[in-house]
């Protein structure tokens, strides 16, 4: 059964709720015909917009009875066939931009709680962060989830904060992770998710209602978690759904009556070119409160991202950008994550460039920002050409091919200054993996190892990629120290550092704040390996 929680917050001086959307997701052996591939979204930019970050093609659900992997490396066991974990809680309720996309549920204490804790069994109990070891984890990591729309640099354990409502929606499907989509507008709420029967599904209520309006789109999810969800709303009330997308033409749908979601239709084109093979899509408001769409055009290690813009009063999409954001001229394509509305006026995009579909060939940690989306510059101030091209661009860090960063792992952050820090994870001299930030400092990228890890994530491959390591951007505690959260398989899940602002390297591991109630980390299913999966709203 689907449930609408709410929160109880501030923002600014007017009383407000923060609402999360979430769905209880365990990965089932899939048919024998069908691998149960995809990947989760990854955590998402934050900023003002709150629109989620876009995603790589790592942290994929597992194959087979193997059991889907969490993006955070928290795997689950086998949950049953798909006739069993189709139908598990979704939640949903009203925001005002109170959280980012934080996710994932800790796997035993910060004590050195074992070794990821795999679903509801017991972390094998290593060596972690504190000398005695631990007793392993509880739970497995539920991974990133998809950006709250908190502006960046804010943060806080979100525990404090009392559970307001909770509405029932529906069951959902839950037999793979795939992100889900919840928006808020004036006294308008709507949801929009894979039903029990994979359908394409969007939910709606005004506020002084607990019952839902329903209607299923056609088109069925199949089994992989590229294909999430994206929704918006348009300045005149009308919606907006994309999803269900992996290098396929696009799947749209757009309502003809506002706040109407009986009224959706199908529109097959948008702007009429580069639309056979989209992954990725994206809807957040500009600077200017239009709506955008992003996607990328191609597949991994040969596509470009592409940015559109609507005209609400000719109904009507037209490109944002004459050109790419990015090119990858045939030979490699990029992974942005953003673009992040930050506090210093600009919006920042961060990406890797990647070769193939091997995700060993990510490389070199690359940087843009921009004022209005149309013109963008280097972290010194130097105008960039579009499309951007890898020759051309602002390095952050030259990091090579098999160099142990990926896609998905790249976070923008910002310190008490205002001041961009970008979040991502390499190997260091020794070979070890370790957590790096990079920050603009007097217009030039200065990069400061955080981490003293002891073990080296050597991913690479395609396909099914279990997350043993996943970062978030750094944030000014309400103490004025900087935080930063981040999980780790062998180090007990989901931990914390302060860091020391000058340096940022991690002075202490700390309890790592939290965006939600932690009680709400525990699902409501009885199926083994069930995991709870949140989605902020994006209103």
């Amino acid at each position: 059964m689907g449930r609408a929680l709410r929160r109880q917050g501030h923002f600014g001086k007017r009383r407000c709720a923060i609402a999360l959307f979430a769905a209880a997701c365990g990965t089932p052996a899939p048919p024998a015909d069908q691998a149960a591939i995809g990947g989760t979204e990854g955590a998402g930019s934050g900023g003002a917009s709150g629109h989620a970050g876009v995603s790589g093609s790592g942290g994929k659900s597992g194959i087979g009875t193997q059991g889907g992997a969490a993006p955070s490396g928290g795997t689950s066991p086998a949950g049953g066939d798909a006739s069993t974990t189709g139908g598990i809680d979704a939640s949903g309720g009203s925001n005002a931009g109170g959280t980012s996309g934080a996710g994932g549920s800790t796997p035993g204490a910060l004590g050195g709680a074992g070794a990821g804790g795999a679903g509801n069994a017991s972390g094998a109990g290593g060596a972690g962060v504190t000398p005695q070891g631990g007793s392993g984890g509880t739970q497995g990591g539920a991974g990133g989830v998809a950006g709250g729309g908190a502006a960046a640099g804010e943060g806080g354990d979100a525990a404090l904060e009392p559970i307001a409502d909770v509405i029932p929606i529906t069951r959902v499907w839950s037999g793979h992770p795939v992100k889900f989509a919840l928006v808020t507008r004036d006294e308008w709420q709507f949801a929009a998710f894979y039903d029990r029967d994979r359908k394409l599904t969007v939910a709606a209520r005004t506020l002084d209602r607990r019952e839902w309006d329903f209607v299923n789109l056609p088109t069925t999810l199949g089994w992989d978690s590229h294909n999430y969800v994206a929704m918006a709303l348009d300045e005149n009330g009308f919606l907006h759904v994309s999803g269900n997308m992996h290098n396929v033409p696009l799947i749209y749908f757009r309502s003809t009556k506002p706040f109407d979601v009986q009224s959706f239709e199908r529109v097959t084109s948008m702007v009429g070119r580069n639309e056979q093979s989209c992954t990725y899509p994206e809807f957040f408001h500009g600077p200017d409160g239009s709506l955008i769409f992003a996607y990328r055009d191609g597949g991994s290690g040969n596509g470009n991202h592409i940015f559109n813009v609507y005209d609400g009063a000719a109904r009507r999409w037209e490109r944002l950008l004459d050109t790419p954001l990015t090119d990858g001229e045939g030979a490699r394509n990029a992974y942005p994550v953003g673009p992040v509305q930050g506090p210093d006026g600009y919006w920042h995009l961060v990406w890797v460039w990647r070769d193939t579909p091997d995700a060993a060939t990510n490389h070199d940690l690359s940087y843009a920002r921009t004022r209005d989306l149309v013109n963008w510059e280097s972290g010194a101030g130097r105008p960039l050409t579009l499309p951007i091209r890898l020759a051309d661009g602002d390095i952050v860090d030259p990091v090579p091919v098999r160099g142990g960063m990926i896609n998905n792992n790249t976070k923008v952050g910002f310190d008490s200054k205002n001041r961009p820090v970008i979040v991502y994870h390499k190997y260091d001299a020794r070979g070890a993996t370790q957590l790096y930030n990079a920050r603009l400092e007097d217009g030039r990228w200065v990069v400061h190892q955080t981490s003293n890890w002891d073990y080296r994530w050597d991913f690479g491959g395609q396909g099914t990629l279990v997350f043993e390591i996943e970062v978030e951007g750094v944030r000014v505690q309400p103490d004025g120290t900087l935080s930063q959260r981040w999980y780790h398989a062998r180090y007990g899940g989901w931990g914390a550092f302060r860091l020391d602002e000058t340096t940022l390297e991690a002075v202490e591991t700390i309890e790592p704040p939290q965006p939600y109630p932690r009680e709400l980390d525990t699902p409501v299913s009885g199926t083994p390996g069930m995991i709870v999966r949140w989605q902020a709203d994006s209103g």
